[in-house]
């Protein structure tokens, strides 16, 4: 595929995570059917509720924006920045934040440390907070590789280990590691224009092995949300309905519907699936219905408010940055 596929794909990824973040968070921990009873005719608009204005993005997007700009400003990932960022969005009191990522994150423990003391006395540490900001960054590493540009292996552990590093920062569970690799991997692979699910057996045979058989599971194909064993603010429905919703889907709206009728934690859910849809269908695919009205706060950051135009450019800058600087950045300073 040219060029200009590729860039509507990239953004797709961005701007359709964003979009559905912003169309589940008023159904969030709703009831299974949440979005067919509000939408009977199928055409979801962004109505907004539970404390959410109409097309404004929760605490999944705004963690993706401060990811993907400390790639941009830090030539490379630079653990530490992101997670100095995390840390000062956390203190300005967003409207919203997972228990575990705020309890890591304004614990005063070092970056380095911050998840692993956490998980070390909580023993689970699973949620999907580390897959609802992902977007950005699987873009920035997705065209990264190996001596060899051809080399897909070598493109796939470079990819799935960036992915594995941040989500490191507030998560201690394996579990969030290599779920989030696994998205990055698909999201990867989708950009390059080929199809995600059939790249699935090399991304789990990448997953670390005693990781492997529970992901195998859930991201079979004859699973369903029905098959879920916890609540899907865990990593492995959350990432396993989002599969699940392109699979069974053929368009971007239609995958968004069904990922949110699964209720539960709707914006995460729906967060992850629009990344994922809008990496194989592209920006092209997602209604104006659903981009005009999105926007993005960013607390702690002097009231900033990103909009589907700020979105876009992010998404096209990280995509041209991985060309100039492919490597990674040394995680200490």
């Amino acid at each position: 595929m040219g060029r200009g596929d590729r860039q509507d794909r990239v953004v797709g990824t961005v701007v359709g995570s964003a979009v559905g973040d912003a169309l589940g968070a008023p159904f969030e921990f709703g009831p299974a059917g949440v979005w067919s009873a509000r939408f009977p005719d199928g055409t979801g608009t962004m109505c907004g509720g539970g404390g959410w204005d109409p097309g404004e993005a929760t605490d999944d997007t705004q963690m993706a924006v401060l990811v993907a700009e400390s790639l941009l400003e830090r030539e490379g990932l630079d653990l530490p920045d992101i997670f100095d960022r995390f840390c000062r969005w956390a203190a300005s009191d967003p409207k919203d934040i997972g228990i575990q990522t705020k309890t890591v994150l304004l614990g005063g423990d070092p970056w380095d440390l911050a998840a692993a003391l956490h998980f070390q006395v909580e023993v689970r540490a699973a949620g999907n907070g580390s897959l609802m900001r992902a977007a950005g960054s699987a873009v920035r590493f997705a065209r990264t590789a190996g001596p060899d540009p051809g080399d897909e292996a070598g493109a796939r552990a470079a990819t799935m280990d960036a992915a594995r590093r941040i989500a490191a920062l507030t998560h201690g569970d394996p579990a969030a590691w290599e779920g989030t690799a696994v998205l990055d991997e698909l999201i990867r692979v989708a950009l390059d224009g080929d199809d995600p699910l059939a790249a699935l057996p090399a991304a789990l045979f990448d997953v670390r092995e005693d990781q492997r058989a529970r992901w195998a599971a859930v991201l079979a194909p004859d699973w369903h949300p029905g098959l879920a064993t916890e609540f899907n603010g865990a990593v492995w429905p959350c990432l396993g309905t989002a599969v699940w919703a392109l699979r069974t889907t053929s368009s971007f709206e239609a995958a968004l519907a069904a990922a949110i009728d699964v209720g539960g934690d709707t914006d995460t859910v729906a967060a992850v699936t629009g990344a994922l849809a809008g990496a194989v269908h592209g920006r092209g695919a997602i209604p104006a219905r659903w981009t005009e009205p999105l926007h993005v706060p960013l607390p702690g950051f002097g009231g900033r408010v990103l909009r589907t135009a700020e979105l876009t450019a992010l998404a096209l800058r990280l995509d041209a940055h991985a060309a100039l600087f492919p490597a990674h950045r040394s995680d200490t300073r």
